[in-house]
């Protein structure tokens, strides 16, 4: 195999494998991919995005170990699939795949194309639902206690 086609994308854009080998570094991958995001992802990011759930930093396209995931709450080990029509017959890769997430210590969320294109806002409740109170970012000004800020000693 020449030097080149080492660093040619799948001709499928499937994860960044063909036949059990990395066609191109996990992050020249993930870069790729944020540039070709589906209408779905794209939604999404928009509401993820910049703290604006829960105030969770979220990263896109982010690669871990051999795969990379479409979103990824590094602090929280919080990971959001959108699975397209292809992966009701990948199945076992998924399947894999998750089962790597998890060892990893990684949550692992799945959510169809379309609930990210018609039900946006059932998507964020159940990935603020899997974000538990305690992995939430404090408040850098909590609200004064009874008492405080009242003038008093």
């Amino acid at each position: 195999m020449s030097e080149l086609a080492i660093y040619l994308p799948s001709p499928l854009w499937g994860e960044g494998r063909v036949r059990g080998g990395v066609c191109e570094s996990p992050r020249d991958y993930a870069r790729g991919l944020r540039r070709r995001q589906t209408d779905a992802e794209r939604r999404l990011w928009a509401r993820l995005r910049d703290r604006r759930l829960l105030g969770v930093k979220f990263a896109r396209q982010v690669p871990i170990g051999p795969y990379v995931v479409d979103f990824c709450g590094r602090e929280q080990k919080l990971v959001v699939e959108l699975d397209g029509g292809q992966h009701a017959i990948r199945t076992a890769y998924d399947a894999k795949r998750t089962a790597f997430l998890e060892e990893q210590g990684y949550r692992v969320l799945r959510f169809w194309d379309d609930d990210a294109l018609g039900n946006t806002d059932g998507m964020l409740e159940r990935i603020a639902q899997t974000l538990s109170p305690t992995d939430t970012l404090p408040s850098p000004r909590p609200s004064p206690q009874r008492g405080e800020g009242e003038g008093r000693p």
